[in-house]
């Protein structure tokens, strides 16, 4: 295998890399109180000081100086926090951007300048049906020679997700010392290839990839569906076997419209 030749960058690297992370818990609660409870449950389990302890996690495996950090939980659910991260100069130990699993997690330097690390949480529920969602929406934007990227296989870890929807753009360009202008520095045709063995295994994925735009999409679902990991408060054998079946169908048919993101027809 031909080693791939390194990069020489007149000044620095001005390419900004944004992985944009969605993901997805579905809940099943009977009770209006049950579904408070969850909801609950949910927005104190995501509350802003783990939100902000995962984002700080986020930014030593990227190899980034924290300059500002602002959190708020809000009312009557949900929290926020958003993250100024820096350039640091630091001795190269061997940073990649080769397509392969982040650390979980590990220091990585890095680069980096005018960049930022965002979360928001959206818990929520209906009460006509039982089913109770909770999503988080995070964004790691960097500047500089690593990919956030990197930080993929810890996140995806910080939160059981039976949905995750994934972004990853490249935007800008940079010149290396001969004043040729890069769109991309590092090569990447999926972001699956940046995902743990473990992962795979555990989600369905589907890719939709814009190469020539630098634009990389990957929607993740659960393989394994068992209703038990889906109830508050009550387990599937105290109920009756056609109420079970129901409810499965119900929360199954919430993930679908979920992942391919439309109401889907009812069959």
């Amino acid at each position: 295998m031909t080693k791939r030749k390194k990069l020489k960058l007149h000044g620095f690297n001005n390419l900004t890399k944004t992985l944009s992370f969605n993901i997805y818990d579905i809940c099943y609660a009977q009770s209006d109180a049950e579904r408070r409870e969850y909801i609950a449950y949910i927005d104190e389990e995501y509350n802003a000081q783990r939100l902000t302890q995962i984002l700080t996690d986020v930014a030593n495996i990227i190899g980034a100086t924290i300059l500002n950090i602002a959190h708020e939980d809000y009312e009557p659910q949900g929290a926020s926090v958003t993250m100024l991260i820096s350039e640091e100069f630091v001795e190269d130990v061997g940073v990649s951007n080769s397509e392969s699993p982040g650390p979980l997690p590990d220091a990585v330097v890095a680069h980096l300048d005018k960049s930022h690390i965002t979360v928001h949480t959206y818990p929520e529920s209906h009460p006509h049906n039982g089913i109770s969602t909770f999503r988080a929406d995070i964004d790691v934007s960097t500047c500089g020679r690593i990919s956030p990227l990197k930080a993929l296989n810890y996140l995806i870890h910080s939160f059981e997700s039976d949905i995750v929807i994934l972004d990853y753009r490249v935007r800008g360009f940079t010149r290396d010392v001969h004043g040729k202008k890069h769109f991309i520095d590092h090569k990447i045709n999926s972001i699956q290839n940046y995902l743990a063995r473990d992962t795979k295994a555990r989600y369905q994925m589907i890719d939709t990839n814009m190469y020539q735009e630098n634009l990389f999409h990957t929607k993740m679902i659960v393989r394994d569906f068992d209703l038990d990991d889906y109830l508050f408060a009550i387990d599937k054998g105290q109920l009756p076997v056609k109420e079970q079946q129901s409810i499965e169908k119900r929360l199954k048919r919430e993930m679908a419209d979920i992942f391919y993101g439309r109401n889907l027809p009812k069959v």
